[in-house]
């Protein structure tokens, strides 16, 4: 019934409604109004809460230089996750005074950025592939697609197109794994980091995409790229061996944070502050088209966490990042 449901939307969310005059022209007549956001995947609650500190009539800084003003539900009908909630997410984004969509192509020319918020990470490539050749700056929420080839793949028609592109968690920007990043917890240099989230599972996704990808961008946030091996030593427990003798560990539990050791000490690292240190640096990213978060350091995370499956197969001997890229960067070469 869901399902059906689902599929049959009213057509009523076509996009022909007049756009809101002031958000074309600027308030006032303003001549560098605030850039017109589009909204793809109306399937998770980041939809919401990102959208309300977007349009916050009290926003400031780069808050205050981006309106949501457009959304396309999308959803996906094999996975609870989405149909469960796109119709409620839909609903809500309607009363906030958003053009509701029926297709990508119908919101694209009426859009100057988009984020990319669909829950499932499959439908991503397909999705960004819309986006990129209509020249959108794009930010594409965790995790940015189901596999590492599909990764290489949005960033390959990103760099071909000239389109900026970029994703991450929310947990990156929390202000002390920002600080571990920049050195300041007073531990001397960092030797090993041990970061954690909950991991829930889902079966279209590697163990790690779904929900322990928080934990590893945090680890990602403190250490930097790197990482030469991935071990699965447990199915809740991750360690990376970086090439200059670090360690850095993912561990599945409940919470969000990291311990950091360094050679003169060990500290906390902080836990998560929310959505809005990530939606100012998404509203900053769209203005200046530049990313807050290299692209290599990206794929590395995904390449750790296919590494961690790759090792749980083997039954936890260690695996070579390198050769997990080697083949998802030969798997893409096929596909060309």
């Amino acid at each position: 019934m869901r399902i059906a449901r689902l599929l049959a939307w009213p057509a009523t969310w076509l996009c022909l409604m007049a756009w809101p005059t002031a958000l074309t022209l600027g308030e006032g007549g303003d001549a560098n109004p605030p850039l017109r956001a589009g909204v793809i995947g109306l399937d998770t609650s980041h939809v919401i809460a990102f959208t309300d500190l977007i349009n916050d009539p009290k926003a400031e800084g780069p808050l205050a230089e981006v309106q949501v003003t457009a959304g396309y539900p999308g959803g996906s009908p094999d996975l609870p996750a989405s149909w469960d909630r796109v119709g409620e997410y839909t609903a809500k984004l309607r009363e906030k005074g958003v053009t509701i969509c029926d297709s990508i192509e119908a919101m694209l020319p009426n859009v100057d950025v988009v984020l990319l918020e669909s829950v499932d990470g499959r439908p991503h490539l397909e999705q960004a592939r819309k986006v990129i050749a209509a020249k959108k700056p794009l930010f594409i929420d965790k995790p940015m697609a189901a596999s590492l080839v599909d990764v290489l793949a949005i960033f390959r028609l990103a760099d071909q197109a000239g389109v900026p592109v970029f994703s991450s968690s929310s947990l990156r920007f929390s202000s002390g794994f920002q600080a571990a990043r920049r050195g300041e917890l007073k531990i001397g240099d960092v030797r090993r980091c041990a970061a954690w989230s909950p991991m829930h599972l889902e079966p279209h996704h590697p163990d790690l995409f779904w929900y322990g990808v928080h934990g590893v961008e945090t680890l990602y946030t403190i250490m930097g790229p790197g990482c030469k091996t991935v071990t699965r030593e447990s199915p809740e427990r991750v360690v990376g061996t970086w090439g200059d003798g670090r360690i850095g560990v993912f561990e599945a539990r409940k919470g969000y944070g990291a311990e950091v050791e360094g050679s003169q000490g060990t500290a906390s690292a902080g836990t998560y502050e929310g959505y809005g240190p990530l939606v100012v640096e998404i509203c900053r990213f769209f203005k200046t088209g530049l990313s807050p978060v290299p692209r290599e350091e990206t794929i590395e995370i995904f390449a750790f966490m296919e590494a961690a499956d790759e090792s749980k197969r083997l039954g936890g001997k260690p695996v070579d990042i390198a050769e997990i890229l080697k083949r998802a960067e030969a798997a893409l070469a096929d596909t060309q």
